[in-house]
């Protein structure tokens, strides 16, 4: 290369193309031609526009940055490296490789400054319209005269893919519909996706899509001329009522003198002699992964993190001395800490729960226990897609979230999310992501696979979100099987990290929403062993089951020992609305003289964390077992073995009363006491 070439002034922007192409280079895997095409929208967000600290990546007011096309890892690694994170050169090298800082997706909790997982495309966009939600809500909470304790934006930086999936609609159409200011997303129009040339299945106005939803639109943008990008972003930061897009046309491969604007550009190395001639075009002469000094000196932003953050400190500290229950109210939700009198709390309603012994439906034991709840934790931030009604998340006296046409976002803690289940989810992980609340939303069981992805993204970051999920299986009776849900129980099992009970009375109910909340939470980046929770609830009423303290105690291990008997000869397993079956069938047993032991198990994930002695108690290997569950079997012989019983649905429900469809179905008790007969015989018992 003839070095002779090098361009006298320093182009910011190349360090991003350059870093990019030669970690994906020497992975030989990833995406080069976004990072190269986005490499200005990214100087003018990072470098004229970001308010962050690289010495303290979760300082509470930074700007949150959410690179939602996240296949352009590398532009994000290669900003936190050039700005001062904790992100070095040795990472960059070990871009994609395992145990590295430098996943081929961003991974929050793996990389000091990332905000959230990214990779499928339109969540990462979700996620930045949960965190200005959360900005703007705690900003109503704790902002006073004088003190804007909370006062930051939330940048997104989305591609055709973001804007092709469908959550993007959902999301953006509330996030219009709420006003939230703070949100300022660029889009990378590029025109370029896997496939190719986009305006073959992509030709949407989306100029006139965002302008519909009630945003600020910025058009027409050159996407390589980062001064154009920066004024573009000033205008959106100075008007207050509506979210922003600004669209930036932008050449995918920027900086590759015969792949860029092409598709070929997208997901692969440029190969050797491609990057050769992409170092001669922009002028670089320096080797792969070499930055001169000139250039880090450029982007560094460590001095200027520590002074805007030196700024914030000394107003919080002012803050703290006009208003200390709000500062440290503030600092104990934004640290994720439990209020010190929640284990006492929880305990009292425990008791009185007990001493009520209500037959409810556990949707509306759900909602008694979230009243009460939300009067111990402020942070308590509740919502439904459209159900409300009947998922019972809100509580008496409690106000939605709205937005006013003389201003932004009005205080509530309870958000209609309208009929948009994945949007709600996704939302709900960056509400959490964020800080400073406890989401938690509702929607029928059967529509968890519309959320699923975005449940199974909370599971992979580790994110405390509560899913309440209602009208659990046939009982709901007679909307038929587009709506009883069959195979979502044990669907949702089968997702890592993600906690699943399903409560047969108001006790177990009360339990599952203090496991829910007691999960260690992920603070923002800092990522925790804590995880999701999903409640399944039902919409019939269930009977109370009267149990001893001893008993009470063990339901926080997911599976335990209901009702016993002396000299047990079989056990039967249940969950949910199966558990008053399951004792019915015990009391028609024990006046044929068969002593059967019942079992509760509320959770299997919990149940399955337990150790070896405390299983082998509540599951004795020499016991035959019988499980009854409204769902797929499968799943239950992991507990009864293979010679064990599972009373179950394997085809989907049918339209009649709930009464009816558990008689059609086998799930009685008659069945249940035919089943035990029939183990037993087997047995030889």
């Amino acid at each position: 290369m003839n070095k002779d070439i090098y361009k006298s002034k320093i182009v910011l922007a190349d360090a991003i193309r350059v870093l990019a192409m030669d970690a994906v280079q020497q992975a030989n895997s990833g995406h080069p031609g976004a990072p190269m095409g986005m490499a200005e929208m990214a100087q003018a967000i990072w470098k004229d526009n970001l308010k962050h600290n690289p010495n303290d990546p979760g300082w509470i007011n930074r700007d949150r940055f959410v690179l939602s096309n996240g296949h352009s890892s590398m532009l994000l690694y290669a900003v936190l490296h050039l700005t001062g994170y904790d992100v070095s050169m040795n990472d960059i090298r070990n871009f994609r490789q395992l145990h590295s800082k430098t996943p081929g997706h961003p991974e929050v909790g793996i990389t000091p400054g990332i905000e959230t997982t990214t990779g499928p495309l339109g969540q990462g966009l979700a996620n930045a319209v949960g965190m200005a939600l959360a900005e703007s809500l705690l900003a109503e909470e704790f902002n006073k005269p004088g003190f804007d304790i909370i006062n930051h934006n939330t940048y997104a930086m989305v591609g055709d893919g973001c804007l092709m999936e469908g959550i993007s609609h959902e999301v953006c159409s509330l996030a219009g519909t709420l006003k939230l200011s703070k949100l300022i997303v660029l889009y990378d129009d590029n025109g370029i996706s896997i496939d190719g040339n986009v305006k073959h299945w992509f030709n949407d106005d989306t100029a006139g899509r965002f302008r519909g939803y009630g945003w600020n639109v910025i058009t027409d943008i050159n996407g390589h001329d980062a001064s154009a990008i920066n004024a573009a972003i000033k205008l959106a930061r100075s008007q207050s009522k509506k979210p922003t897009i600004i669209i930036c046309k932008t050449t995918i491969g920027k900086g590759s003198p015969n792949m860029a604007g092409t598709h070929n550009v997208h997901g692969s190395p440029l190969g050797k002699d491609e990057i050769l001639a992409s170092r001669e075009f922009l002028g670089w002469p320096h080797d792969p992964f070499v930055i001169p000094q000139e250039m880090y000196d450029a982007w560094d932003a460590r001095e200027s993190g520590e002074k805007a953050q030196a700024i914030w400190k000394s107003k919080f500290d002012s803050y703290a001395i006009e208003y200390p229950s709000f500062a440290h109210e503030l600092k104990r939700r934004m640290n994720g800490e439990l209020p010190c009198n929640f284990d006492e709390f929880v305990q009292n309603f425990i008791k009185t729960t007990v001493k009520k012994a209500e037959t409810l439906a556990t949707r509306k034991a759900s909602q008694l226990a979230i009243a009460e709840i939300a009067n111990t934790l402020p942070e308590f931030l509740g919502g439904s897609a459209d159900l409300t009604g009947s998922n019972y998340t809100d509580w008496k006296g409690v106000a939605p979230v709205r937005a006013a046409n003389d201003k932004g976002i009005s205080f509530g803690r309870h958000i209609n999310y309208g009929v948009r289940e994945f949007g709600m989810a996704a939302i709900m992980n960056g509400i959490a992501l964020h800080g400073g609340y406890l989401p938690f939303g509702g929607t029928f069981l059967t529509f968890s696979d519309y959320s699923r992805n975005a449940i199974r993204m909370a599971a992979l970051m580790k994110q405390r979100v509560i899913h309440v999920f209602t009208h659990d299986s046939i009982g709901l009776g007679e909307d038929g099987p587009t709506h009883q849900s069959i195979e979502h129980v044990a669907s949702l099992r089968l997702i890592p990290n993600l906690s699943v009970w399903r409560p047969c009375d108001t006790v177990e109910t009360v339990v599952a929403w203090e496991y829910a909340i007691k999960r260690p939470v992920s603070v923002g980046m800092d990522v925790r062993d804590g995880g999701p929770t999903a409640l399944l609830l039902s919409r019939q009423n269930l009977p109370f089951v009267e149990r001893d303290s001893s008993t009470i105690n063990s339901i926080e291990k997911g599976g335990y020992i209901l009702k016993d008997v002396d000299n047990a000869q079989a056990i039967i397993i249940a969950t949910g609305s199966e558990i008053a079956i399951a004792l019915d069938a015990q009391n028609k047993l024990n006046e044929l003289g068969i002593g059967v032991r019942i079992v509760s198990m509320p959770s299997t994930d919990v149940f399955d964390k337990q150790d070896n002695s405390w299983k082998e108690k509540v599951l004795p290997g020499n016991l035959p077992k019988i499980a009854i569950e409204a769902g797929v079997t499968s799943g239950w012989y992991k507990y009864v073995g293979l010679d064990g019983l599972v009373l179950g649905i394997d085809r989907y429900g049918e339209s009649a009363p709930a009464g009816e469809l558990f008689k059609f179905f086998g799930l009685t008790s008659d069945n249940v006491v035919s089943s035990v007969k029939k183990i037993l015989s087997l047995k030889g018992v």
